[in-house]
């Protein structure tokens, strides 16, 4: 499929014409930017009102339904934990791979703006289809209290709630790769005030996330657990209205990029022609004897050559059967490709091994999102004199507490301290976020451990505060204890999660921004899947141990501790994996690489002091 030029969609006071401004019109460097020539208007920080108020609410309606839906599957619907846990993984690792679909979809036919649409559809839907379970007594089994054997859910009650979560599948798969992108579409990407606005749209994507996060996992959480799930699961389907009417109060006024063809058909045409021609020698000097050719206004930035994947370079070399047409571009795009695509193409390739290792990463985080509520009920959640009890899943909110002080710290604090120290404007390279993401998350998985093996100590070898129903009895270690594991992971996040999410904007071609946006989501869609797998294979393996079952469904029976432990011997293999792939990679388009090519035709020296 041929690319076209990246376009906007025409409204009432827009007509149809190029986002990419050319240079050749003086950009307006205020709020409000417009490309006399194109007629595109960037209207900045005056559409981020639509945008972040519409983030907002959908997240806090989308985390308000899912936050608390471990406890749910398992108060409500009467399933066993690791029946949930392994429910929850699975649906949040399909929602994570849905975006890569979704962002196909978005890149290559309907635009950031109309798969939104749907999206946010989609999530109000799935709110209000979970919230049905929860309010008709025939959609959820019969409630059991404190009885030991419960009756579990029938078959019409598991295929209404997974209507249900389907409806969120496609609404959280389709926002989660776009909004972002559409949000950074806003700003003029050719001034130093849209570029500025761009850098500070990430932060505030963040902030904004943690925030409801925190929001959903003290206040939603507590209504469910304490007042009512019908009320508790009312708040998200009121807050998810909300932001569809935020989101398309602003349809006037938005730039909507059009879907400009398959970036996966250039990606496919590179391969194959390159294994076509694989007989063919290298060229010397390939920088300057490579076939290139640029269409009028290309979306992406020309990218130089670079000698990793040498044998993709093959697909650029000039044949004397390969034809071109009157304007130089090949006449068949399956016999002939640019540098340009050749690079383009080495540029996703170079990712994928950093991809990799952050989705390793992310298996801390799908654990600290999980097992710590299971600690949380068998541990002492009062506070204060009152006997006032904090609901189990409010405690991963410490996790993005932590995730948010950090955020600040490290921007106005550790970024201008690096800064005067490395000489790089973000104080550190993107790699070393992400690797430092990497060991914290390690740190919080040690810590884990000993506060598990603390907790399950003070249960068998001191006096409990009762039972908790159908798990076993309370320890009377204070939940609080919870809160350095999940800081830590905060911090992990703050390094590792939105270093993860700018360096793939960064790294990929600039077509690709949404499958950039959702390959950070498919990642942690494998960790969720390799979570699930990680659940099954030690319960299967240790429930007939002489040690006992490590994930027992009573924790003081079980062996977390030592689950935390095998996690973080992986997560070091991961680190040390990681610092390798790091060391070999090269940053796309960085300021700060120096390329020397030799003349003599056969070898390039190229140093980048932002190789790590």
């Amino acid at each position: 499929m041929e690319r076209k030029p990246l376009e906007v969609e025409s409204t009432d006071h827009q007509k149809p014409s190029s986002a990419v401004y050319d240079g050749s019109v003086p950009a307006v460097d205020s709020v409000e930017e417009v490309v006399e020539e194109t007629k595109v208007v960037y209207r900045g920080w005056k559409v981020m009102p639509f945008i972040i108020g519409n983030e907002t609410f959908e997240k806090l309606g989308i985390i308000g339904t899912l936050s608390n839906l471990l406890v749910y599957l398992t108060a409500v619907f009467n399933m066993k934990s690791i029946t949930a846990a392994t429910i929850i993984n699975a649906f949040s690792g399909t929602i994570n791979f849905g975006t890569f679909l979704a962002a196909f979809l978005c890149d290559t036919y309907f635009g950031r703006y109309k798969t939104l649409t749907v999206a946010v559809i989609a999530c109000f839907l799935g709110s209000l289809v979970i919230l049905l379970t929860a309010a008709v007594p025939q959609l959820h089994p019969t409630p059991c209290g404190t009885a030991i054997s419960c009756i579990g859910p029938s078959g019409g009650q598991i295929a209404f709630l997974l209507l249900g979560l389907g409806f969120l599948v496609v609404g959280a798969g389709g926002i989660r790769p776009c909004n972002l992108a559409f949000g950074a579409d806003q700003f003029n990407p050719k001034s130093e005030s849209g570029k500025r606005g761009i850098d500070s749209f990430f932060n505030w994507y963040f902030f904004t996330f943690t925030f409801a996060q925190i929001l959903s996992l003290t206040l939603i959480v507590y209504v469910q657990s304490n007042v009512s799930w019908t009320i508790g699961l009312t708040i998200p389907v009121v807050l998810m209205f909300l932001a569809c009417v935020i989101f398309f109060a602003g349809d006037k006024l938005y730039v909507k990029i059009k879907a400009s063809g398959s970036p996966l058909a250039s990606i496919a045409q590179v391969i194959a022609v390159a294994i076509k021609k694989r007989g063919l020698k290298p060229t010397k000097q390939p920088w300057l004897n490579l076939y290139n050719y640029y269409p009028s206004k290309y979306a992406n930035s020309k990218l130089k050559y670079t000698d990793q994947f040498r044998f993709l370079d093959k697909a650029a070399i000039l044949a004397p059967e390969d034809k071109l047409e009157a304007d130089g571009k090949p006449a068949d795009p399956w016999k002939l490709c640019t540098m340009q695509q050749v690079e383009e193409v080495k540029c996703i390739v170079r990712v994928l091994p950093i991809w990799f290792a952050a989705s390793i990463y992310y298996l801390t985080i799908t654990q600290q999102m999980t097992y710590p509520v299971f600690q949380a009920l068998q541990s002492d959640r009062r506070l204060g004199s009152r006997g006032f009890v904090i609901p189990a899943a409010t405690y991963v909110v410490f996790l993005m507490t932590g995730m948010t002080v950090f955020i600040i710290f490290y921007d106005r604090v550790l970024v201008p301290t690096l800064r005067r120290i490395t000489g790089i404007d973000t104080g550190i390279t993107l790699l070393q976020r992400i690797g430092t993401g990497i060991f914290f998350a390690f740190l919080s998985l040690i810590v884990s451990g000993f506060v598990e093996e603390r907790r399950r100590t003070f249960a068998l070898t001191k006096p409990t505060l009762g039972m908790a129903p159908r798990k076993g009895e309370i320890s009377s270690m204070s939940a609080m204890w919870l809160i350095p594991q999940l800081a830590l992971a905060g911090i992990a996040e703050a390094f590792g999660a939105i270093g993860q999410m700018e360096f793939y904007y960064k790294q990929f071609p600039e077509n690709m921004r949404s499958f950039a946006g959702s390959i950070f989501y498919v990642g942690a869609g494998v960790s969720s899947y390799l979570g699930s797998f990680l659940i099954a294979m030690v319960h299967r393996t240790t429930q007939n141990s002489a040690g006992g079952n490590w994930l027992a469904e009573d924790l003081n029976k079980g062996r977390l501790d030592l689950f935390y432990f095998m996690i973080a011997g992986i997560l070091a293999v991961n680190f040390a994996y990681f610092l390798v792939m790091s060391r070999w990679y090269r940053y796309k388009a960085s300021d700060d690489e120096v390329k020397t090519y030799e003349t003599n035709g056969d070898a390039i020296k190229q140093q980048d002091k932002n190789t790590v």
